[in-house]
């Protein structure tokens, strides 16, 4: 009886043990990078990532000399799907892009949201790797 016990004890410690290193994995803190084309132009993008206590913050660098770093607004991140959005100013309008997608190890795959030069919705696909430098 003692030896199924023990053998219980060990199975439930191995699994809370993998669950572990399975949220380890999956979590999104780090710098992501990723390319994505406007017309004929090809831009590498980045977003850095926090996930501490359940909560998800981050920030995005701003284009050009004098640009600031974007927070990250509407952030979540639950059985590894992360979803979060931008607000950006461009001719004096407010333009929101909003990420979704899925973390694997190193790899964030999902669908980028953004208004087009008419107002429309366009979505991109987006493949962002994790910067392990």
């Amino acid at each position: 009886m003692k030896k199924l016990a023990l053998a219980g004890f060990l199975l439930g410690l191995f699994g809370l043990i993998t669950t572990v290193q399975a949220a380890d994995k999956d979590d999104p803190t780090g710098t992501w990078k990723w390319k994505t084309k406007f017309g004929d132009k090809e831009f590498e993008q980045s977003v850095k990532l926090e996930l501490k206590d359940g909560k998800l913050t981050g920030t995005m660098p701003g284009f050009g000399k004098n640009a600031k770093d974007t927070p990250i607004e509407d952030a979540k991140f639950k059985d590894g799907e992360v979803s979060f959005s931008t607000t950006r100013m461009q001719k004096d309008q407010k333009i929101v892009t909003k990420y979704t997608g899925k973390v694997s190890g190193d790899t964030i795959k999902g669908t980028i949201t953004r208004p087009d030069a008419d107002g429309k919705e366009q979505k991109t696909d987006w493949e962002a790797k994790r910067d392990t430098k």
